[in-house]
């Protein structure tokens, strides 16, 4: 009897989830709609996603956020964000964190989720793993989101990892932009989004959801043979966050 209402529970925070997902976007949808028409109005429609959508969803889902920081971004400054990634929670929190307007790079599967993925491939970054010309394509649409004085998110791990993983390895893009572009590596550990809010069913609940920014990496006299030791670098400060006790 217990196992049925904890499993109906479970079933009943998800939907709730989902329709908190949607119905700011219904809401809204004249406004994200007209923020959207033009890359100049992003930081707009930043404004609406960060204030209008992530944070009701964080208090509507009661995860509450909890942000320690070790050093803070400059307005009008441009950075290359990372954080681990374990949830869809993320996506929320990285918007709650970060003040500065920034854009997402993700995969283009993203697109097939109804509602959210109309206005992602309208204002993200999609990269097809698959085809090498993408990331030609992924470079040359960040370089211009950076001369507009936005930041880049990339979740490093490229996907979310095994449930008992608890950080994959990174990827080399987010580094390799980020040298490329001389723009600070924004380290973030996400403690709680697993727990919250997982991929796997019957998991997850209410509570507090701690997210740390560390200390910046800088990459002005940084090249490209930098990369790997960048990677790993990050990775390793994230990591022993997440180990922690």
């Amino acid at each position: 009897m217990l196992s049925a209402i904890k499993h109906t529970g479970q079933v009943l925070y998800r939907v709730w989830f989902y329709l908190m997902v949607a119905v700011p976007i219904f809401l809204f949808f004249p406004f994200l709609l007209l923020a959207t028409l033009s890359e100049r109005t992003y930081p707009q429609f930043f404004w609406m996603a960060r204030n209008l959508w992530a944070r009701p969803i964080l208090f509507g889902m009661g995860c509450f956020p909890k942000i320690t920081r070790e050093q803070q971004m400059e307005r009008g400054e441009s950075y290359m964000l990372v954080a681990n990634h374990a949830s869809m929670l993320d996506i929320m929190l990285m918007l709650v964190v970060s003040r500065n307007p920034f854009v997402f790079v993700g995969k283009k599967e993203l697109v097939n989720i109804p509602i959210f993925g109309f206005f992602y491939k309208r204002v993200c970054i999609m990269v097809d793993r698959e085809d090498i010309r993408s990331r030609t394509r992924v470079y040359r649409r960040a370089q211009r989101r950076l001369d507009q004085g936005l930041s880049i998110c990339i979740f490093p791990e490229g996907g979310v990892p095994e449930e008992e993983i608890v950080l994959d390895g990174f990827k080399d893009g987010a580094f390799k932009m980020a040298i490329a572009h001389k723009i600070p590596v924004v380290p973030m550990t996400f403690h709680d989004n697993k727990k919250r809010f997982p991929f796997t069913l019957n998991h997850g609940g209410p509570g507090q959801v701690r997210a740390k920014v560390h200390r910046f990496f800088e990459t002005g006299i940084l090249s490209m043979e930098d990369t790997s030791t960048l990677r790993e670098e990050v990775r390793e400060v994230i990591l022993k966050e997440l180990l922690k006790p």
